[in-house]
């Protein structure tokens, strides 16, 4: 699971108020390096829950191998550099998180992360 799809997933279960961020308990975390693509990081930035990138990357940081250069706390105003659209890219579309957990920050609920792939499906109680 990319921390991009993270940006956008959110806990339904039944009785959330507030199912969004949620926390990221990762067991094993890769780097897949992609060829960075500006035109792209720059289209999804206005998309993005900037503060969540930045909670995830804080969730999984000692995971990853080699380090991640740093991203700014905050999103810069106006136009941003190459060398931090390059870092924003790289922990957008590169960190992978393989296996592990999603928390909901309300309930708690644990989703379960297997081989990339986030199981955000509710049990029958939980609808």
């Amino acid at each position: 699971m990319r921390l991009l799809t993270h940006n956008y997933l959110i806990s339904n279960v039944k009785g959330t108020k507030e199912g969004y961020p949620l926390q990221i308990e990762a067991e094993e975390v890769v780097i897949e390096d992609s060829p960075f693509d500006q035109e792209l990081v720059t289209g999804i930035l206005p998309k993005l829950n900037y503060e969540a990138v930045i909670g995830a990357l804080h969730q999984v940081a000692d995971k990853v191998e080699p380090k991640p250069a740093d991203i700014p706390e905050k999103l810069p105003e106006g136009e941003i550099d190459t060398a931090t659209l390059e870092a924003l890219y790289h922990v957008l579309f590169n960190i992978h998180v393989i296996e592990g957990h999603l928390v909901c920050p309300d309930t708690g609920r644990k989703f379960p992360i297997k081989q990339g792939i986030p199981n955000m499906i509710l049990h029958e109680d939980e609808i």
